[in-house]
Formats: C-alpha cells, sequence, structure tokens
C-alpha cells in the first residue's frame, strides 16, 4: 500500500494534505514541531503514525524516518515537504535571528528530510519528493524577502534533483501557489500588499521577459486546493505529468 511522510502536517496545507491521502487509503505519517496539534490531527484520522520533530535537527530526522519507514519494509512511497515558517515585514525591522530561522526551517529542514529519506525513496518504485515551494520563488517579494529567498532555494534544490535523481527513478516536483490563507499566514502581525485579495496573479512565461500579468483570480489559494495539488502529483505519478 502507499504511504506518504508529511512534515508541517499540524496545521493548514500540510494537514489538508494528510486527510485528502488518508481519505484516499494511504498509509500517512504525520510530522510536526507542536506535538499537541499533531496528535489531535493523528487521533481524528484513527491513530496514525506520528512524531514530534524538529527538522533542523539532523539526527532527530533521521531517526522518525527509520521508524516510519520500519512498519513499510523500508520504503516510502512519497515524502511531503511542507514545514515551513513566514516572518511578514520590513526586511531591516526583522531582527536577523528571525531571518536565519526561515533559512534554517524553510531549506536546511527541507534539505535534512530530503537527504535522509533517498536510501528509503531509492528502495520504492516509482518514489517521489514533493515540495511545498510558493509563487514568491519565482519573484522577489518585498515584505517576505527571506522567505522568497528561502523559495527561490527550494525550488532549484527541487528542479536539480528532479533531473539528478531520475537515474535512481525517484521523481522530484514542488507546488508554488500564491498565498494560501492558512494559520500561519492569517497569524502575521503584517500583512503585505500582496497578500490582499483579490491578488496579483503572476504569470511565470510573461514575468520572465519583463512582465507582469495582473489577473482577477481570489488571491490567496486553499490549503484544500493545495492538497489535491498534492495529490494529483502523488496519486498520478510525476511521471505522467512530466
Amino acid at each position: 500500500m502507499d504511504n506518504i511522510l508529511i512534515t508541517g502536517a499540524a496545521s493548514g496545507i500540510g494537514a489538508a494534505t494528510a486527510r485528502l491521502f488518508h481519505a484516499r487509503g494511504w498509509k500517512v505519517g504525520l510530522l510536526d514541531i507542536n506535538h499537541v496539534a499533531l496528535a489531535s490531527l493523528a487521533a481524528e484520522l484513527g491513530g496514525v503514525w506520528h512524531a514530534e520533530l524538529d527538522v533542523t535537527d539532523p539526527a532527530a530526522v533521521q531517526a522518525v524516518l527509520a521508524d516510519f519507514t520500519a512498519l513499510h519494509h523500508g520504503q516510502l512511497r512519497l515524502l511531503f515537504n511542507c514545514a515551513g515558517i513566514l516572518q511578514c515585514g520590513n526586511f531591516e525591522q526583522i531582527d536577523i535571528a528571525e531571518h536565519a530561522r526561515i533559512m534554517q526551517i524553510n531549506v536546511i529542514g527541507l534539505l535534512n528530510m530530503t537527504h535522509a529519506a533517498f536510501p528509503y525513496l531509492q528502495a520504492t518504485p516509482n518514489a517521489q519528493v514533493i515540495n511545498m515551494g510558493s509563487a514568491s520563488g519565482l519573484y522577489g517579494v518585498p515584505h517576505l524577502a527571506s522567505y522568497s529567498a528561502s523559495k527561490f532555494a527550494v525550488h532549484g534544490l527541487t528542479e536539480a534533483l528532479e533531473l539528478e535523481w531520475r537515474q535512481h527513478d525517484i521523481r522530484v516536483g514542488d507546488l508554488m501557489p500564491p498565498f494560501v490563507r492558512t494559520p500561519m499566514v492569517s497569524s502575521q502581525g503584517f500583512e503585505a500588499p500582496v497578500m490582499r485579495p483579490p491578488g496579483r496573479q503572476i504569470d511565470r512565461t510573461r514575468h520572465r521577459r519583463g512582465r507582469l500579468a495582473t489577473g482577477s483570480g481570489r488571491g490567496a489559494a486553499s490549503a484544500d486546493q493545495l492538497a489535491v495539488q498534492a495529490d494529483v502529483l502523488g496519486g498520478a505519478n510525476l511521471a505522467a505529468v512530466a
């Protein structure tokens, strides 16, 4: 049976993805630093496997991967790197330690998970990694400078590994939505103009030619919509949509 391990699973897109894949019959593993919320979601889903995790701790990452995959013959069908944090505001007014924390969790944490997951992915037919990216990984977003930089890094890593790991039959993709009204976004004390609906929609092709495309979209997507996108990538296999 297919299995999925999700970081940042306690709320928002991670939780919506966990609910959707569980409903599809997948074996779901939940990881998050918020143990209380994580335990509540695990109970909601019938007592699925879960573990408290700080993704910036390499030893802890290796331990939870070994524990989860031991239940599945050493295999991991899908890793969803969804853990991440955000701090909106003027760059110079955000403490440098907070900028560093954003990079540590959003980039180093994702590196830790992906690197440690490799042997389990390699042992699994049609294995995949889905990284939680952002439209701000395509264009620099004012008032989210370090977050935007972290998502550029995520997108670059995703593109590189998608090419490099094909030799191992591991596909790597990312989700790059506009801003999603998750608890992380809604809790911000500073509202960046780009987050105000109706949002400015960026057409990637036109942006790369130096022009912004402004659409009439609704702005922020929903966590459930992003979970469906993860379901399409994970269930259909990235090879089918590459």
